[in-house]
């Protein structure tokens, strides 16, 4: 049989900028489509399930449901905005026939939008524009229209895919309408869009079965979960398949459990025919881009590929004086298989080899896709020490290149001039303006390096009120040495509980992470002084005792609020010579050598 559209069919993924407004619109179509009682209570953002999503307010793995509108099945994957998360948008795209994309209609075209976008157009799928957010006062979708349309002119698009419809919707409202002048009732607009205009898949349902592994998950009562799309053929529950590895024999398996999604809800499938995104179970180990393929007829897919990692961080197993104090799992064995097991799961992860038996090398796409690991691993209950980001370099027309990144910053006028200044240190090269009433938007261009704890002083800067996005856009040539951080690390000498007396006067000089009654030890990291070099303090000095009263009041001694540092903070702040231990319950940054003497000497 020869391939055929499936008319009852349409698979789909949701594409956008972070912040745009994605799973926000996901909801809205849940609810448009029956998937949600009238009476039943929903979180908001339902699909960001995990608590680090949750907290975080961000997608961080890609999610796929199915809803049913007119008698045809719409799949639809929800994929995250942060560039930092590339890998997973790259690899699920090989799953759809169509990407819906999300754009501000006040921010417009933003750098994520660019990156997805680009891997949209490499995988031939045509876009299908949604501007949302039509319901604030400042909207400018024209403008954006025509924006969307420039990118992907300047990206090499066809002509079909530059002739893409546009819906406008508020997804908080749940409304949306073809034109700007149409009254917004519901989501229909946008759901007869996508029947209209998102190709059917055209596939073989008789030809031999072919389903690649997209995602990996994992369920405490069947098992480890492969999701994918069936490429061709059928795949039938109970039958008797193989899986064919990066290298090696084929691996046979048996299909124990067969399941779709239906809403937020998992059903049981007795059989998934090609075009279609299932997850199957009764396989004990799998990679990402694996093959499943029948037992007569093994045909291997083009395995996944995800742009490679710019930047490096080395875990190492925790030598503090307060080492396994918190943590269930402190050994370099326990550490190393759990970063194993990420790397199966995550395409955007990689596992270099180290010099050291005790210490890891994880690459990955940028500083929050690794901080986001060491949070995971810690709720886990790992324990271990994380060194300083580092950027990796590659070879390119036989030069030396670094990793640069498109930085889009959105601050009010008068603090214009300092984040030009700033960045301008950082060999940044500022490749727009644009004024926007009160405020400038900038487009920099600015090497990876170059960005290490920029976050916070920018923040600093400009008040809380900037805005800053950043995405890796390529490599350039290496652009020279930087200057180091402008401040130094108040260093605690010896162990024991941090007292009000001996931070009160410390903090005359510098800014504090911990506050009073805090375990310390000899080495740690406990504030930060802006004279840029480091200052050895005693934090747990007590006052001592006399029986002579003075004749006025003693000092009162008032401390400042000290400022913890989250992890993104951390490994921002981070020298060379130190590192950032994680617990469970704690996070300390340290000297690398902890002994004053011997630092000196090293």
């Amino acid at each position: 049989m020869s391939q055929q559209p499936r008319k009852d069919l349409r698979n789909l993924a949701i594409i956008a900028h972070v912040d745009h407004g994605k799973t926000t619109l996901l909801d809205g179509l849940l609810r448009q489509t029956g998937a949600f009682r009238e009476n039943q209570e929903v979180a908001e953002r339902v699909m960001d399930s995990e608590d680090l999503e949750r907290e975080r307010g961000i997608t961080i793995h890609a999610k796929e449901t199915c809803v049913s509108f007119e008698g045809v099945r719409i799949h639809l994957v929800d994929t995250p905005g942060h560039a930092d998360f590339g890998g997973e948008v790259e690899r699920v795209l090989g799953m759809v026939d169509s990407v819906l994309l999300l754009v501000d209609s006040v921010e417009g075209v933003m750098p994520q939008t660019r990156f997805v976008v680009g891997k949209a157009l490499a995988h031939g799928l045509r876009p299908l524009v949604v501007i949302n957010k039509v319901d604030r006062a400042e909207q400018r979708s024209q403008a954006v229209i025509d924006e969307v349309f420039d990118l992907l002119v300047e990206l090499g698009a066809d002509d079909d895919q530059l002739d893409f419809p546009v819906v406008f919707a508020s997804a908080k409202q749940g409304k949306a309408a073809r034109s700007l002048d149409e009254p917004m009732k519901d989501l229909r607009p946008l759901l007869e869009t996508i029947l209209e205009f998102a190709p059917p898949p055209v596939v073989d349902v008789e030809a031999p079965l072919q389903f690649q592994a997209v995602t990996l998950g994992y369920d405490d009562y069947i098992g480890r979960l492969v999701i994918g799309r069936v490429q061709r053929g059928r795949l039938v529950r109970g039958s008797r398949l193989v899986r064919i590895p990066a290298s090696g024999p084929p691996q046979p398996f048996r299909l124990t459990k067969l399941f779709g999604a239906e809403g937020l809800n998992r059903v049981e499938l007795e059989v998934a025919e090609a075009g279609e995104i299932a997850v199957i179970a009764g396989i004990d180990s799998i990679d990402i881009g694996d093959t499943i393929c029948e037992p007569d007829s093994p045909e291997p897919l083009e395995r996944i590929e995800v742009d490679p990692p710019t930047v490096r961080v080395r875990f190492s197993v925790n030598n503090s004086p307060f080492c396994g104090q918190e943590g269930k799992f402190v050994t370099s064995r326990q550490l190393g298989d759990r970063l194993q097991r990420e790397v199966l799961g995550n395409v955007s992860v990689r596992l270099e080899p180290s010099e050291q038996r005790d210490t890891f090398v994880v690459a990955g796409r940028g500083e929050l896709l690794i901080a986001v690991l060491i949070e995971t691993l810690r709720r886990e209950g790992y324990e271990f020490s994380v060194s300083r980001p580092e950027i990796i370099q590659r070879e390119v027309d036989g030069a030396t290149c670094e990793p640069v990144e498109d930085v889009v910053i959105d601050v009010p006028e008068p603090y214009a001039g300092v984040v030009m200044e700033k960045l301008g240190a950082r060999k940044g090269r500022m490749t727009s303006m644009e004024h926007r009433e009160t405020h400038v938007r900038f487009l920099f261009t600015v090497p990876s390096r170059g960005l290490f704890g920029y976050r916070s002083e920018f923040l600093s800067d400009t008040r809380g009120e900037g805005i800053l996005y950043r995405t890796v856009s390529g490599y350039e040539p290496w652009a020279g040495d930087l200057s180091r951080r402008n401040v130094g690390a108040v260093i605690s000498t010896a162990q024991g509980k941090t007292t009000p007396y001996s931070l009160f006067h410390i903090q005359e000089r510098a800014k504090l992470f911990v506050g009073a009654g805090v375990p310390v030890y000899e080495g740690q990291i406990i504030g930060e002084t802006r004279s840029g070099k480091d200052l050895s303090v005693n934090a747990v000095r007590p006052k001592k005792l006399t029986n002579v009263r003075a004749a006025g009041k003693d000092e009162a001694t008032v401390l400042t609020p000290a400022t913890p540092m989250s992890i993104e903070a951390a490994l921002e702040w981070l020298a060379d010579d130190e590192l950032l231990e994680v617990t469970p319950l704690s996070l300390r940054l340290r000297k690398r050598i902890l002994a004053a003497n011997l630092r000196k000497r090293a």
